[in-house]
């Protein structure tokens, strides 16, 4: 005889299945530590903090004399 299968039960398994490999997928895309989020963000900030210093102030001309 044929062994009986519980349709619904093979139906959640291959849907918890494809879940699985799905979170597996996100976690080597995104996956990322706290130390390593937090020193990307303290890298943004220090290059902000450095391109915000360079930026030359838009009042003064060449003559170092601001416009009215």
């Amino acid at each position: 005889m044929a062994k009986i299968v519980n349709l619904n039960k093979f139906r959640k398994q291959k849907a918890k299945d494809a879940r699985v490999k799905q979170a597996e997928t996100n976690r080597r895309l995104h996956g990322r530590t706290k130390s390593e989020r937090a020193h990307d963000a303290l890298q943004k900030k220090k290059l902000e903090t450095a391109v915000d210093h360079a930026r030359l102030d838009s009042t003064t001309d060449i003559d170092g004399e601001g416009e009215p």
